[in-house]
């Protein structure tokens, strides 16, 4: 099993205020019971490809929410349906002795094992126990979270439940289900990053999720409700908002946290770049940071090639920072790992540069106390 060794773990702290992380809670309740609304899918569906308006019947695993923290307050920055560093951080907590008031440390993998009972028995009816789990994603070898996900096969098999890491390519769809190495499939615990199962390799994938053969989790009808980053267009505008089954207060609660987002096409490109420097431009269609441009540094060719229809433009907010005994200073990323909308487990990841990543020294996931 991976050890902090092999993982990027911080040897810092990360403080949260109880009173952010209630209205970091207040949010992601929120936006789930916002996805639950028929009113809130007729306005989304329009924008969705077919496979994100198919309603598998369960949840997703291992969301994730991530946050700044701001003088006023936490600001959400990302929806994740595959979130990684559940056990990274929950393992960053057990090196600091559990400093966390056990937000993580006694809670988190009974709660885990709990959501992937819960998805098996949605899926199935609860005809039977939940017996096998692949865990997929592509090119395996380089994955900078594989030892994460080996670490979560091998905690999964001490509960009774056989699982393995696979690239997609080396399972098989059957008339009557999916199989690994001859052995039947119940659970498919998502980490591609091919969230509407568009490339050639999770086609026999998404024909088997339609049908029903397999239990996919987290699935495309999750992130296209909650984790595409065009919702927070919808999220971050008030005329929409106020046409939506919505309180004043939960208009205003999300209006507050979520940072105003435009879609590059809808908007003057000339009044955008006049504004660049207190603007980020994310791409919806990647993740983890790729191609997120700050607008403080981009040059005007760069600008001129974005893609307008495929371009998020949003408010930056700064990240707060926590600093080393040493003097350095570390950028913190909050993520909150979530079940429906149950908290998991709390996490946070400290980072030098543009945007965060698994390689600053001295950075990575680092242990929260809820101050």
């Amino acid at each position: 099993m991976a050890t902090e060794n092999t993982l990027p773990i911080s040897q810092l702290t990360v403080h949260l205020p109880y009173h952010d992380l209630r209205q970091m809670l207040r949010l992601v309740r929120l936006l789930f019971r916002l996805n639950q609304s028929a009113d809130y899918r007729d306005r989304v569906f329009p924008d969705l490809p077919a496979v994100a308006q198919f309603d598998p019947g369960h949840a997703a695993l291992m969301m994730g929410y991530d946050f700044h923290l701001t003088a006023n307050g936490p600001r959400l920055i990302e929806v994740n349906t595959n979130a990684g560093g559940g056990y990274i951080a929950w393992l960053s907590e057990q090196l600091a002795g559990r400093v966390s008031a056990n937000y993580l440390s006694d809670r988190f993998p009974q709660r885990l094992l709990d959501s992937y009972l819960q998805e098996w028995d949605d899926f199935s009816g609860g005809v039977r126990p939940l017996e096998r789990v692949a865990i997929v994603d592509e090119d395996l070898q380089n994955q900078p979270l594989l030892s994460e996900m080996v670490g979560c096969c091998d905690w999964l098999c001490q509960h009774g439940i056989d699982a393995h890491t696979v690239i997609v390519e080396q399972l098989q769809v059957e008339d009557d289900g999916v199989y690994y190495n001859g052995e039947k499939v119940d659970l498919i615990y998502n980490r591609h990053c091919d969230f509407y199962l568009e490339t050639a390799p999770m086609k026999k994938l998404k024909e088997a999720y339609l049908s029903g053969l397999v239990c996919l989790s987290p699935n495309p009808f999750a992130y296209g409700l909650l984790a595409d980053k065009r919702r927070m267009v919808l999220w971050s505008d008030a005329e929409t908002l106020a046409a939506l089954p919505l309180s004043i207060s939960e208009q205003q609660l999300l209006l507050a946290m979520v940072p105003p987002s435009v879609l590059l096409a809808e908007q003057n490109r000339d009044d955008i770049w006049s504004r660049r420097k207190k603007l980020i431009f994310k791409p919806v269609t990647r993740f983890g940071g790729r191609g997120v441009l700050m607008g403080k540094g981009i040059t005007k060719k760069r600008f001129a090639d974005l893609d307008p229809e495929t371009t998020l433009v949003q408010k930056v907010v700064a990240p707060s920072v926590e600093t080393s005994p040493e003097g350095e200073k570390f950028k913190v990323d909050l993520r909150l790992f979530v079940y429906r909308d149950h908290l998991l487990g709390v996490g946070a990841r400290l980072y030098q540069g543009q945007v965060t990543n698994l390689k600053t020294v001295g950075g990575g996931f680092a242990p929260v106390k809820i101050v």
